[in-house]
């Protein structure tokens, strides 16, 4: 829940920094409000727009809520869902998770599918129990559509970041499950890692093996840092 049409100017900035980086794929994933503004700047650029959460069904009376079709129409290419503010602030399930991703696949969008442990659920020896649960309850059976993106909660905001190690059990276990549910389908599927990730961590966070992209927060409101990060890439 951050920006107002002045953000355009950030937007205007990664932009123009994209041309550096043809080889990467950025995708930056605004408020809704911002969405079809941002999708008629960065048109033709190569920068993707995303969205933060969609609603399950296509329309309907749920005042307040965006369907993922509305999303496509406004000009996102992408949508998160899953994310641990959603889970824990709107009490969403991993069933709840499940349908937003076969909506978004309905619609023609990738989701960002989050998944990821409290500091709680990690003290007690339950990181790994809760990422696999998550994973089985909020994909589909198709293995196409959908990126993962592993966010351990207690580091998101907090400027604390797991260690290289930690990053590589967790993504490696997500990979096992992957290949488990969906055979080969399972090796083309990205795992971006999300959770403080900055520009003085980024290049150590994406040589782990199994990370193929992060998933940036409170960096990707400035265009400079969001910059930096995808640099690692080149």
């Amino acid at each position: 829940m951050n920006g107002l049409r002045a953000s355009i100017a950030e937007l205007e900035k990664i932009v123009a920094g994209a041309r550096r980086l043809a080889n990467v794929e950025l995708i930056v994933c605004p408020p809704a409000t911002l969405i079809a503004s941002f999708a008629a700047t960065a048109r033709g650029s190569g920068v993707l727009l995303g969205a933060q959460d969609c609603h399950a069904l296509a329309s309907g009376a749920y005042t307040g809520d965006i369907s993922a079709e509305m999303l496509k129409d406004a000009g996102a290419s992408a949508v998160i869902v899953g994310h641990s503010e959603r889970r824990r602030y709107h009490a969403e399930t991993d069933a709840a998770v499940r349908e937003k991703v076969l909506a978004a696949r309905r619609a023609g969008l990738m989701a960002i599918v989050c998944v990821g442990e409290t500091g709680a659920q990690r003290r007690a020896g339950r990181a790994f129990e809760v990422v696999e649960s998550q994973l089985e309850g909020s994909l589909s059976d198709d293995s196409t559509g959908f990126v993962i993106a592993y966010e351990p909660v207690w580091a998101i905001g907090t400027g604390v970041t797991p260690t290289p190690r930690d990053v590589a059990e967790m993504h490696r276990l997500i990979r096992e499950r992957l290949l488990l549910r969906y055979g080969h389908g399972g090796e083309e599927t990205r795992v971006l890692y999300g959770g403080s990730v900055n520009p003085a961590n980024a290049r150590e966070l994406l040589a782990v093996e199994n990370v193929d992209g992060t998933l940036v927060g409170g960096a990707s409101l400035k265009a400079g840092e969001f910059l930096a990060i995808a640099g690692v890439y080149r």
